[in-house]
């Protein structure tokens, strides 16, 4: 994961740390995962397939995959061809169909066909990381897990909230950080925020309501 920007080396306190979140839970209130899924099965596929991909478009695409395969028995004995054809337009899509199918399929096999609410259970899955993982384990099981992304990545680093060099590094941080009455919900605050305002190119300070404890040299004032 490339940074392009100079961010801040020092963290904001934990009292500031707490503050700006108290600010982005009140900016986003009702922010919730933007994939659209039914149950942890759907959520699982959902999450494999936005890699590289936006969620719109995964959300589109959806519909007709568990339309033809509802469940992980079902999509155990899918065809690889056919599922590419479902998927295609997610990019990656070989990749990822093989990858859906090979989870299906453990699923089926290891856990009885129901998505496991275990990390290492979730991580042996083909197709699945510790993001992958952390997103369902939040979602589909209420685990207070922090899964990150790009705009988390940005955000953590900009504002001095729990700045690293690496994904993991950022994700240690903010779990030693962030309250535990926020940890379910921060990630959401923390992906709207970056995906609308804390934007990687021309980031929106000007609109910002934690701008004033932000960390990052160049913001506007």
């Amino acid at each position: 994961m490339p940074v392009t920007i100079p961010f801040p080396k020092r963290k904001v306190s934990r009292a500031v740390a707490g503050a700006e979140l108290a600010i982005l839970e009140a900016t986003y209130p009702h922010a919730v995962t933007a994939l659209e899924y039914g149950d942890p099965f759907e959520l699982l596929i959902a999450v494999i397939l936005s890699a590289q991909c936006t969620d719109a478009r995964v959300n589109l695409t959806t519909p007709f995959l568990f339309a033809q395969y509802p469940d992980a028995a079902a999509l155990a004995k899918a065809k690889q061809p056919d599922v590419e054809r479902i998927i295609k337009s997610c990019g990656f899509f070989r990749t990822k169909a093989k990858n859906i199918v090979a989870a299906a399929n453990a699923i089926v096999d290891r856990h009885g066909g129901q998505v496991p609410s275990d990390r290492a259970a979730l991580e042996a899955l083909p197709g699945v990381g510790r993001k992958t993982a952390n997103v369902v384990l939040n979602i589909a099981f209420g685990e207070p897990t922090i899964a990150v992304d790009t705009h988390i990545f940005r955000v953590a680093n900009r504002t001095g909230l729990a700045p690293g060099k690496t994904p993991l590094e950022v994700e240690m941080q903010l779990q030693a950080r962030v309250p535990e009455n926020y940890k379910l919900h921060a990630h959401h605050w923390l992906i709207l925020h970056g995906r609308y305002i804390c934007k990687a190119i021309k980031p929106a300070c000007d609109r910002c309501l934690i701008k004033d404890l932000c960390q990052w040299p160049q913001k506007t004032a």
